[in-house]
């Protein structure tokens, strides 16, 4: 079976989260789809799941991301939340920091071949770049546990700077596990929002997912 036909059908929630953006949320989809597994981007299993899991459920960030923002995205990897968010807002800056080769040299691909302007890769880890810049946001999915994922990225942050991370069921646990870094880091306004439900509600959307948001106050 050719690989095409392997790759799920975009659901009708890709447009409206895209609007005029859908046509290069498509390429990148396609690529992603065609050569991700080779790549190591995503599991054999993906393709027939790829925009519901991995395209749409980035792109539900997208309204949390402030107008002019300048975003870090921790460990993009295949392009999930970061590069899908670049696409979806041009009106932001977004650093796309992942420490595999191969992966950083497929972004910097996509980055040219969709001529997104707005996106750059640095290739490393979070850790590496404390100190290098701050960013008014920062984002990640499916990195790591709070307790370990807010030291990496609270030092990327100016001073009430947010934290964005896609989070699966368990997150009230990890924040509960976390409670001692959140209060090291001086994270606060600690919330779990559900992204999507008004797509879910008008049947555009399987299932919503959860965004832990936070944010750093170092004075006050």
């Amino acid at each position: 079976m050719p690989v095409e036909q392997l790759i799920e059908q975009e659901p009708a929630a890709a447009a409206v989260l895209a609007g005029d953006r859908i046509d290069v949320l498509r390429a990148f989809a396609a690529d992603l789809g065609a050569r991700g597994e080779e790549l190591g981007l995503i599991g054999p299993l993906e393709a027939p799941r790829l925009w519901t899991r991995h395209v749409v459920n980035s792109a539900l960030l997208a309204p949390l991301i402030g107008a002019g923002a300048r975003v870090a995205d921790i460990g993009t990897g295949g392009g999930m939340p970061g590069l899908v968010l670049a696409i979806v807002r041009p009106d932001a800056q977004f650093l796309l920091i992942e420490p595999m080769e191969r992966r950083c040299a497929w972004l910097s691909e996509q980055i040219e071949v969709l001529g997104l302007a707005n996106a750059e890769v640095r290739r490393g880890r979070a850790e590496e770049f404390h100190g290098a810049f701050d960013v008014d946001q920062v984002t990640a999915r499916a990195v790591t546990a709070l307790r370990k994922l807010v030291p990496l990225t609270a030092p990327l942050l100016r001073d009430g700077g947010e934290m964005l991370f896609l989070k699966g069921s368990s997150v009230e646990n990890e924040i509960e596990a976390a409670a001692k870094v959140l209060q090291k880091h001086r994270v606060r306004g600690v919330e779990v929002a559900e992204l999507g439900a008004e797509l879910a509600s008008n049947g555009l959307l399987a299932e919503t997912t959860r965004v832990f948001r936070a944010k750093i106050v170092r004075h006050g």
